[in-house]
């Protein structure tokens, strides 16, 4: 009896999976709906105008210049995607890096954070040049340009993270005679994860467009290219396609961190 009991139990408790499937589509069925009004709405107003499609194309033809390019767009896709990558973690492992030293040297913070700031006010198109020069116009040289959009967000989020970790923490640790190494560690860190998550979440989105940006200085190869390419030769649909398939990245690269960052449950 006590063993039916508890299948009964078993049975009307909503398992973990169930409550993950609810939990997804509770997050994902808002934009879904808002993005079928967008697109009803937007051919709706192709239709009733008449405008040409060379200026605004509908849903359909975009759809249609996906279908048609597909293998461009998933090899331009990939390309954009390994540089972003690349300099996302660059940019993620240097400012990090920069932030430990800012926060466990004040010599090194008064250092370091002019420095920094002007890394970030330079623009991108402005250090373009040398980084040209200097490692040549490939993959390598993007991802560069890209790890110094990405290290700023990191860095400062990072080392405001870290400075305002609750003091009973640290209190705590050094009662307990916590080696200095081993307290940043073990609750410095931890404590200041979120603060670091939110800078890796927007450093992942800047990565996407620092990529397009570098890839419209050289003209080679990835979505920015296509972009430019398509755009030059008045192919709007074909525009339309990159720019879905740009979104659709520069989405992933957010989610990723996203996702680590919910999966290590730092709450």
């Amino acid at each position: 009896m006590a063993t039916s009991d508890r299948r009964l139990t078993t049975i009307g408790t909503p398992t973990a999976s169930g409550g993950a499937v609810r939990s997804a589509l509770a997050h994902v069925w808002p934009p879904t709906a808002v993005f079928v009004v967008v697109v009803g709405c937007w051919q709706w107003f192709v239709t009733a105008t008449g405008v040409p499609a060379v200026v605004l194309p509908a849903p359909a033809d975009v759809a249609t210049a996906v279908l048609a390019t597909r293998d461009t767009l998933l090899g331009a896709a990939s390309v954009t995607a390994t540089t972003a990558a690349l300099g996302l973690v660059g940019g993620v492992v240097v400012g990090l890096t920069l932030a430990f030293a800012m926060v466990g040297s004040r010599a090194a913070a008064a250092v370091l954070h002019p420095y920094l700031i002007a890394l970030r006010i330079a623009p991108l198109i402005a250090i373009a040049p040398l980084v040209f020069l200097w490692i040549g116009d490939g993959v390598l040289s993007r991802a560069a340009l890209v790890t110094t959009m990405t290290v700023f967000p990191v860095a400062i989020a990072s080392v405001d993270g870290l400075r305002s970790v609750p003091r009973e923490y640290t209190d705590l640790a050094r009662s307990v005679r916590a080696p200095p190494v081993r307290t940043f560690l073990r609750v410095r860190v931890p404590a200041a994860a979120p603060s670091v998550f939110a800078g890796v979440k927007l450093a992942a989105a800047l990565a996407v467009v620092g990529t397009v940006v570098a890839e419209f200085l050289t003209l080679q190869s990835g979505l920015g290219y296509q972009l430019f390419h398509t755009a030059e030769f008045l192919q709007t649909s074909a525009t339309f396609a990159s720019l879905g398939v740009l979104t659709l990245l520069g989405l992933g690269f957010y989610l990723v961190p996203a996702a680590v960052e919910r999966r290590l449950d730092w709450g």
